[in-house]
């Protein structure tokens, strides 16, 4: 009976509340038309595609496509366990992503708090164009000069002769492969990545900086209270953002600076799902089962490290 009789109240509490949502859309109207056309492109391209994840839990037959293929349930997924190799790339693919998350996350901190704290304007802008445009390079571009320095008669070799230096191999060594990815890494994207945190640099109120000039804190003392603990949840929110990519960052640049070589210590999981997809024998099942996989250890590590973060008492991306 009490449900009965609330029944009727909830119904008009939502009628209200549906009103009140359609009244919002209406006076903001010109920001919803705005954002109609990133909503239409995430829809079509982000979650229509979904549906291919069927592919999966199913033995794809090309005559048959997607729908009409046989379902085979977790088959695909007991192959990709028993296959040695995809586990040795799904290791490998943590240890050098791991490896880069602690060197390469902190060098855009550290850069835009050292052009924060140049004075000169003219300087500032010039050191941020010369930064930022690696950025926009594309990987292949970027290996093309690695390797025309650093191969065989490249810059570096050709000047180590000259002087009757022993050349050094570096593009077919698996020892310097990760630290030319390192370096590689930190050239292309630092400069970009410090935008961020430019941006919220100068977020920060002034009249903090000035409190602590008079009370006179020096740079450093004013970099370490003031700034860095200001933009602590910017840092946490990218950190989060970096390990729930750890299972998919990098294809791009070891795809086009590895080679026969360095295989051993090349082959990630992105590259693996590469190889299986359009150097083998192709089975889309297989290897969209692995891309699967992929996907939700990549959603477990984001959901642990929000749910670290939350737990040291930092912000997190859900509330």
């Amino acid at each position: 009976m009490k449900s009965e009789a609330l029944g009727p109240d909830n119904q008009l509490s939502g009628r209200k509340r549906s009103k009140r949502l359609w009244a919002e859309i209406r006076k903001n109207r010109m920001i919803y038309t705005l954002l109609l056309p990133g909503l239409v492109w995430l829809f079509l391209f982000a979650y229509m595609p979904m549906g291919g994840l069927s592919l999966a839990f199913k033995d794809y037959k090309a005559n048959m496509g997607i729908w009409g293929s046989p379902w085979v349930g977790f088959e695909n997924f007991k192959y990709v366990f028993r296959d040695p190799t995809f586990i040795d790339s799904v290791w490998r693919t943590l240890y050098i992503n791991i490896i880069k998350l602690a060197i390469t996350f902190p060098v855009p901190i550290i850069l835009a708090l050292m052009l924060n704290e140049l004075r000169m304007k003219r300087m500032k802008k010039a050191f941020q164009t010369v930064l930022t445009f690696p950025h926009f390079l594309s990987w292949i571009i970027v290996s093309g000069i690695v390797i025309n320095v650093l191969s065989y008669d490249g810059l570096v070799n050709s000047t180590l002769s000259l002087f009757g230096l022993p050349t050094i191999n570096f593009l077919g060594s698996e020892s310097t492969f990760i630290p030319m990815l390192l370096l590689t890494d930190i050239w292309k994207s630092a400069g970009w990545g410090a935008i961020v945190y430019l941006a919220a640099i100068s977020g920060i109120d002034q009249d903090q900086y000035e409190s602590a000039q008079i009370d006179g804190a020096s740079r450093i003392q004013q970099i370490f209270r003031i700034t860095l603990p200001n933009i602590l949840p910017t840092v946490t929110i990218m950190f989060i953002l970096s390990v729930g990519g750890l299972m998919s960052s990098g294809f791009d640049q070891i795809f086009n600076l590895a080679n026969a070589a360095t295989k051993n210590v090349s082959e990630v999981l992105d590259v693996y799902i590469y190889r299986i997809t359009f150097q083998s024998s192709t089975d889309f099942s297989f290897s969209t089962a692995v891309s699967l996989f992929r996907s939700l250890v990549n959603m477990i590590l984001l959901l642990a490290a929000d749910r670290i973060a939350k737990k040291l008492g930092g912000d997190g991306l859900f509330r």
